[in-house]
């Protein structure tokens, strides 16, 4: 390999983890290189190779050129709790969440979501996994749902991936477990959304779904549980859509077990290399991801790899309109700079509420109308509108915002229109 690893210490909410290895030191793959002293999650090296530094901020390996198939299994542990803990899994979905401690509960009964909803468009990874190994997941809710009490499961899918639908179904084989399946709508992959569809109970922004006795997970998260209790594995790979404009074409290339620290610059190669002049490499999904230089590399938390067409050009006075589920103002702004346009005013939807020193949603992915918003946008001298609003949002955005004579961008736009994905506009009903 001609690459270095560059592993982040902190790949999780929480505290970044401490190293326990010395630049010089030699590592084997699987092998415990970062452990935590608050909030997070143990760190493994993803290759062999020799530490050549460690910082504050990551430790770098420098991988042989030749790798074993095996790797350092994590020590023999007395519960499954304690597996997961030892094998470092965290909220691979992008949450991050070390997993040992949302699992660390009692749910007397209670339900586990599997969230295979892929909630991002163009992500494709969660779904390719469903469909090509759907036992590992299978499997990994079973062990979710002991480890919590648990006595329903669900695996939640959009309705709109068929052959995922199917290749689950195959393989469920206990009458407590079923399939859902969803509406293609942005965010239906948001927790509290999965709690309110599935389970019929809205919750409140800051609780979390264990009010309504419920943990939900997703689906790369429960192979990596299956494959710490069954293979002694720590997670030391991620699974990653790479897409957009690429010289291989605009289709989405799926890479399971990426190596930890791998840079995106690598991976994109892999992927086929870039296609001329590009706008940005966001790290995520469309929606919720963010605009990231070559030199990141893949975390446990790493989703996708998106290369984008150049942004338009818009010289007028932006009006920007701030969603719970989607872009947060300083991504709008981010945008609308990178456009060249310049800001005119600022407007949240009226169901954003401040939690934790972020925001959310009171109701994701059910809107009560965005007229109000519009107008005091116009009135602040907006001209065109750049929106970072979910489905259902823009939808009412839509209904106003074309009788006021103002254009609306998405800011998710540049990147659907790289791969051809329809924009996210008005629902038809």
């Amino acid at each position: 390999m001609e690459y270095k690893l560059k592993i982040p210490l902190q790949q999780h909410i929480g505290a970044p983890c401490k190293p326990v290895v010395s630049a010089g030191e030699r590592v084997k793959k699987g092998q415990l290189i970062a452990a935590p002293e608050k909030l997070g999650a143990n760190i493994h090296a993803s290759l062999s190779g020799v530490v050549t530094a460690v910082t504050g901020e990551y430790i770098e390996i420098e991988p042989d050129k030749e790798q074993p198939e095996d790797y350092v299994p994590i020590k023999e542990t007395s519960s499954m709790l304690e597996a997961i803990k030892e094998a470092g899994i965290v909220g691979m979905g992008g949450a991050g969440f070390p997993t040992h401690v949302k699992m660390d509960v009692d749910l007397q009964g209670g339900t586990v979501i599997a969230n295979g909803v892929e909630c991002e468009p163009l992500l494709s990874h969660n779904v390719r996994q469903m469909e090509q190994n759907p036992e590992i997941v299978y499997r990994g809710l079973k062990y979710a749902m002991q480890i919590t009490n648990a006595s329903r499961g669900y695996i939640a899918i959009k309705a709109k991936n068929k052959k995922a639908v199917e290749a689950m179904k195959s393989v469920i084989d206990d009458p407590r477990i079923e399939v859902r399946e969803m509406p293609d709508i942005y965010p239906m992959g948001e927790e509290r959304a999965l709690v309110r569809e599935i389970l019929g109970q809205l919750l409140r922004p800051d609780q979390l779904p264990s009010a309504a006795r419920a943990v939900i997970s997703n689906v790369e998260t429960l192979s990596r549980i299956c494959e710490a209790v069954e293979k002694r594995k720590p997670v030391i790979s991620k699974n990653v859509t790479v897409i957009g404009r690429l010289k291989s074409g605009r289709q989405a290339r799926v890479f399971f077990d990426v190596p930890i620290g791998t840079p995106i610059a690598e991976l994109i190669e892999k992927a086929g290399g870039f296609e001329g002049d590009f706008g940005e490499i966001i790290m995520g999904g469309p929606f919720t991801g963010k605009a990231v230089d070559l030199d990141c590399v893949v975390t446990k938390t790493t989703g996708g790899i998106i290369v984008t067409d150049p942004l338009p050009r818009e010289k007028r006075k932006a009006g920007l309109l701030v969603c719970g589920c989607g872009a947060n103002e300083a991504r709008l702004r981010e945008v609308a700079e990178k456009m060249g346009a310049c800001v005119a005013g600022v407007e949240r939807c009226k169901q954003v509420v401040d939690v934790k020193g972020g925001i959310k949603c009171e109701n994701p992915g059910n809107c009560p109308g965005q007229a109000e918003k519009i107008l005091k946008l116009k009135k602040m001298g907006a001209d065109v509108l750049i929106v970072g609003t979910c489905s259902d949002c823009t939808n009412t955005v839509m209904g106003v915002a074309p009788k006021l004579k103002l254009p609306v961008y998405h800011h998710t736009d540049h990147v659907l229109r790289t791969v051809g994905h329809p924009l996210v506009r008005r629902l038809k009903k």
